[in-house]
């Protein structure tokens, strides 16, 4: 049977189109004084766009602290605070920064509807009941959070995401200002989240011609801007359209290695997660071949300086946990390696990977 997929049913795209966000919330917004919840990465406090969102009386506006991965004890925090900030149901939640900002937009409209803790919903389409109206304003481009159907959350016991149909935003704006001034090593570390779904999803056994299309369109923006394919003027347009790409090149399919062990440094090392992928994908060169070469070619060309050495010293309690953690992701490994996929790889693999790194 095949996947009914929700993608975001609304996006505005182009420079400046940030702009057009009250015209939208308009149409969101009820007579009966709710608030719209705008939940704002922390490091744009004083950003100009900031001083412009389209605020009235009675809405809230949270900074959020993405210093860390999300975690689900922070999304039960927020929920709670938003609920002793009025008796009403939100109209929107509005987020805006990267993928960390994005996720908790996403994983706070849901947990608005839904009962218990975030860590309840970790996993595949456990969420019961529609999430509040969601909408997300990117300012990185390359996790694709901002079309995925996944939130990626750190919970007590876990990294694993809350991926369902009703975790996908309702409406996207696009805008290429807002990236305009981020930090390279930042703006390579997350654009290369793109370039690695992109290849794990081209090389997966799940792909099919939907995914494959997307796929290599978003591989291929990378190569041009981080190759030097493209003009320096559009590559911020670009590199946000990649974005969009990768996260639906595996809407219909998955990622694979990369990401099943790039979780594991998170959840036991707080590696965040493009510099995670990143420091992993450097030793994959067996599995993704010619993928991995260029993306050295990149590396060199663009002059990054990629961490080493993040498990030097690792006990082996540590060790242990990102093992476990990367292999508690079944779908990764199932469309990395095949049905058999546990036949194919052992933990003495994974832990000889992780040593390299």
């Amino acid at each position: 049977m095949y996947r009914n997929l929700r993608l975001v049913p609304q996006l505005i795209y182009g420079r400046g189109s940030i702009n057009q966000l009250g015209d939208i919330l308009t149409k969101q917004r009820t007579d009966a004084g709710s608030p719209v919840v705008f939940l704002i990465d922390a490091v744009h406090e004083k950003r100009a766009f900031i001083q412009k969102l389209p605020l009235r009386a009675n809405d809230l506006v949270i900074l959020v602290d993405v210093g860390t991965e999300p975690k689900t004890q922070y999304v039960d925090e927020l929920t709670e605070r938003i609920k002793a900030f009025s008796n009403r149901q939100p109209d929107a939640i509005i987020g805006i920064g990267g993928g960390s900002a994005m996720d908790l937009a996403k994983s706070v409209s849901i947990m608005l509807t839904n009962p218990g803790s975030a860590a309840d919903y970790q996993g595949w389409d456990l969420v019961k009941y529609p999430a509040i109206y969601h909408l997300g304003i990117p300012t990185l481009a390359g996790s694709g959070a901002e079309v995925s159907r996944t939130a990626v959350l750190t919970g007590p016991v876990k990294k694993l995401g809350i991926n369902s149909d009703f975790t996908p935003f309702d409406q996207i704006v696009m805008d290429p200002d807002l990236i305009a001034t981020v930090p390279p090593n930042q703006r390579f570390f997350t654009a290369m989240d793109c370039y690695i779904h992109s290849c794990e999803s081209l090389q997966g056994t799940f792909i099919n011609e939907f995914s494959r299309a997307f796929a290599e369109s978003g591989r291929d923006i990378c190569r041009d801007v981080f190759l030097g394919r493209c003009e320096d003027v559009v590559a911020d347009e670009r590199l946000m359209v990649a974005s969009y790409f990768g996260g639906l090149s595996i809407a219909y399919s998955q990622v694979g290695i990369c990401h099943a062990l790039s979780y594991g440094l998170s959840y036991v090392l707080g590696v965040r997660h493009g510099v995670g992928n990143c420091i992993v994908f450097n030793q994959l060169e067996e599995y993704y071949g010619q993928d991995v070469r260029e993306f050295q070619q990149m590396i060199r060309q663009n002059r990054i300086d990629l961490p080493s050495g993040v498990t030097n010293g690792i006990d082996e309690a540590s060790m242990n946990r990102m093992i476990d953690t990367a292999l508690g992701l079944e779908p990764l490994w199932k469309n990395a390696l095949g049905d058999d996929w546990k036949q194919r790889i052992s933990r003495e693999k994974i832990r000889s990977l992780y040593v390299r790194m």
